[in-house]
């Protein structure tokens, strides 16, 4: 046995060795042969159980809260070493049985082997009765929890698609903690890399999101490649809504716990507003959902997106005619320049991201300032619109905007049908 590990037989032997009459080593075969019983579990998560058992034969008292929580802690251990509870239960009992015939009580008396063929009877049936009470206790919990889960996804994906029977909706909701007439806001986040690992994410994001948000009105499940949070929100009155409303935390909380998953960054976050109501949900999902696309055909910097802050790019998206025949105006030309439109592209989206500061520019874009002060004579040379012309800048700007938005020149411009 490892030196590093508890020695159940020399904490009897401290402890109740004397009062057993039995050697150190005698009773470290207790907990070896208990190992044994229960399919070669580490003995050391018997701890002190073997000497406070020895005790309570000759005193009578049970244990005492320190003793019980050494042993829940011990339970904690084998979960997190994946010993299953039913070989844990079978480590103790079989412990118990095993120590029953050391002790003096059972040893010293009259008729001492039918005492302890009796004890040791009673304790296998036990032990028996308690695996396999364990084992239906577990499968039950098991197919409720599937049961749940499956509940909980269904809920989710009718709620964000805004399912039109409000009242059995309402009805569902219920048991979740979901006062479906307050208002929610929805947050999505997105993996840089794959789905497996939006589903490994799920429970320790939930847990950050109960501790942070409470347990009522909290929803986090994975949907469609991303996962989706579901929390209280504060209603925009209708005479606040001309006014910028102060961002929230949840984006920056989830943020904050998916970096813990490394092997998931990137992680890009974007928050739907809030809004009352079942059908508000669907509004406050599809807003971030929106929020998603848009960041990441921005390639926004900030990892967390807040669809109000994203108001504009959702207005040139909904008429993209129109902001097609911006960019065929106003950008085409740039396909021309020696390395296509590319380049200019970037060099103005830098320009116009740094206040229009051509120094700032060359620094974000790794070009010396007369590399970019170059690329935007070109701009205005090959357009007739001048990047550092106020005048221009706003065409220029908007064109730029859609053109990301619209993944051109990557892709050709959509035709009016």
């Amino acid at each position: 046995m490892a030196e590093s590990r508890a020695q159940p037989g020399r904490g009897l032997g401290r402890a109740g060795g004397r009062r057993l009459g039995r050697s150190e080593e005698d009773l470290s075969g207790v907990a070896r042969a208990a190992s044994r019983d229960a399919g070669g579990v580490a003995d050391d998560l018997l701890g002190e159980f073997l000497p406070q058992l020895a005790e309570a034969a000759t005193s009578g008292r049970r244990l005492d809260r320190p003793a019980l929580d050494a042993i829940g802690a011990a339970g904690r251990r084998a979960a997190e070493q994946g010993v299953p509870v039913g070989r844990a239960v079978e480590l103790y009992v079989s412990a118990a049985w095993r120590l029953w015939r050391l002790l003096p009580v059972v040893a010293q008396a009259d008729e001492a082997e039918p005492v302890r063929l009796a004890g040791e009877a009673v304790l296998r049936v036990v032990n028996d009765a308690l695996a396999a009470l364990v084992d239906g206790y577990l499968a039950a919990r098991r197919l409720m929890v599937r049961r749940e889960e499956a509940l909980r996804r269904e809920l989710i994906d009718d709620l964000l698609r805004g399912d039109p029977d409000v009242a059995g909706i309402v009805e569902r909701a219920e048991p979740f903690g979901l006062d479906l007439t307050r208002a929610h806001q929805v947050a999505l986040a997105l993996p840089g890399r794959r789905w497996a690992e939006v589903t490994a994410a799920t429970g320790g994001l939930e847990r950050v999101i109960l501790d942070r948000f409470g347990d009522r009105d909290v929803l986090v499940s994975a949907k469609e490649g991303v996962l989706a949070v579901l929390v209280p929100g504060i209603a925009v009155a209708p005479e606040q809504r001309g006014r910028r409303q102060p961002t929230g935390e949840l984006g920056r909380v989830m943020h904050a716990a998916l970096q813990s998953i490394p092997s998931g960054r990137p992680w890009r976050i974007a928050v739907g507003r809030p809004y009352p109501g079942v059908f508000g949900i669907a509004r406050s999902y599809e807003e971030a959902r929106e929020a998603l696309d848009l960041a990441g055909k921005l390639g926004l910097p900030d990892p967390v997106a807040q669809a109000e802050d994203l108001l504009v790019y959702r207005m040139l998206l909904r008429d993209q005619a129109a902001i097609a025949d911006l960019i065929e105006g106003v950008l085409t030309p740039l396909t021309l320049a020696r390395g296509g439109a590319e380049p200019l592209l970037a060099t103005i989206e830098a320009y116009f991201a740094t206040g229009g500061v051509a120094t700032h520019a060359a620094r974000r874009l790794h070009l010396s300032v007369r590399a970019v002060t170059y690329r935007l004579g070109r701009v205005r040379t090959l357009t007739g619109y001048d990047p550092m012309n106020p005048t221009d800048w706003f065409t220029l700007h908007a064109a730029v905007l859609g053109a990301r938005l619209l993944d051109w020149p990557n892709r050709d411009l959509p035709r009016p049908t």
